[in-house]
């Protein structure tokens, strides 16, 4: 490939920055071994973009990295020559720039959940004529809301979960009558989720009215919606890659193993947990898993890359969709490189093939162009 600059965003203000981190680590690493050059911005907390050095690493003593909050300050801006990354010097007022790091040829986004995952760093490429990896706004949208993505995938009547929605108005104006519109719908047990995070962040699972009480005001830290779940037992957990952008292509299904009630953030992040890829499932769920990640994928028009997962109920013969991420996790631990590697598809390859979608969709936005 003839792209010599990659920009890797990453952090952001989610609660899920660190896990952000730890993927970027990863996309790095196979960036560089693909050969390209990459310029690395860490997103902080408050949300200033800073230039880093390398991406923050994971220790014994700070499993869970984060952006530093003292580096160089930069922003992205599209001139005559294309789009450029600047570093400029914010000790005063007004902004001066300061350095000029040169063109860009792609932007590669790793910032899970809001404000990231979103569609808001998507819109700002866009805005800018920067060609990126992944979604676009619309579709990046649709994945990360949870509602919004359950509605779009039951319009292809893709078979899902049971679920009622909980806003925080109805829930401050009466949890009585929230809990007992959930038990009518759902009864026990149940999962509470907020509708815009991921990671596992602010789930609970009820297994009465008292707990669901308590799962609901968790979840509401978070957003001011709730998704609660029907709960399942039994389950097995799969989850399909694709790639691509107007035929997309999928993996066989991957499973993972972990010794938690439910996969939480502690199972995904800070324990080991067992990925069997292929999964040791029959052919015709694998295929009915690859047919249902395809049909999600394009439902919410996403593009380039997802991961879309599963709930598989073997003694019912059954598949359900759980979720479709538009930023996948690339941690060491997450299933989307090591679906990819189970197809022959190594990380640099795979890094390699984002670029290469995310520049065919910029060619082929030309033929639209005013």
């Amino acid at each position: 490939m003839d792209v010599t600059k990659v920009l890797l965003v990453f952090g952001g203000r989610s609660s899920e920055h660190s896990i952000s981190c730890l993927s970027a680590a990863n996309v790095d690493a196979a960036l560089r071994a693909a050969g390209h050059e990459t310029l690395l911005v860490g997103i902080t907390r408050e949300g200033r973009w800073t230039l880093l050095e390398q991406v923050p690493p994971a220790s014994q003593s700070a499993p869970l990295p984060e952006v530093p909050p003292d580096g160089p300050t930069v922003l992205l801006t599209q001139s005559v020559h294309g789009p450029r990354l600047l570093q400029v010097d914010d000790r005063d007022t007004p902004v001066r720039l300061q350095v000029d790091l040169g063109p860009i040829d792609v932007a590669f986004p790793v910032v899970h959940g809001e404000h990231g995952e979103d569609g808001t760093v998507q819109g700002l490429f866009a805005s800018l004529g920067v060609p990126y990896v992944g979604a676009d706004v619309a579709a990046s949208a649709v994945g990360i809301d949870k509602r919004q993505m359950k509605a779009a995938l039951t319009s292809y009547g893709l078979p899902q979960l049971p679920y009622h929605t909980v806003r925080r108005l109805d829930w401050d104006e009466s949890p009585d009558d929230a809990l007992d519109r959930v038990e009518i719908a759902l009864g026990f047990p149940v999962f509470t989720k907020p509708t815009r995070q991921g990671s596992s962040i602010g789930i609970s699972r009820c297994e009465d009215r008292d707990e669901l009480a308590k799962g609901l005001a968790e979840a509401f830290q978070y957003d001011r919606e709730v998704i609660v779940e029907q709960g399942l037992s039994q389950v097995r957990e799969l989850e399909c890659g694709i790639l691509g952008n107007a035929v997309p292509e999928v993996t066989r299904p991957g499973e993972l193993t972990h010794t938690g009630s439910y996969y939480d953030f502690d199972a995904k992040y800070l324990s080991q947990v067992e990925l069997t890829c292929p999964a040791d499932v029959p052919e015709l769920i694998a295929q009915r898993c690859q047919l249902f990640a395809r049909e999600a994928f394009l439902g919410i028009g996403a593009r380039g890359m997802a991961r879309v997962d599963f709930f598989y109920l073997p003694e019912e013969d059954t598949v359900l969709v759980n979720e479709i991420n538009t930023i996948p996790g690339m941690t060491d631990q997450s299933m989307f490189w090591w679906v990819w590697d189970a197809e022959g598809v190594g990380r640099p390859q795979l890094v390699d093939r984002l670029l290469s979608l995310a520049l065919e969709v910029e060619d082929a936005a030309q033929h639209w162009a005013p």
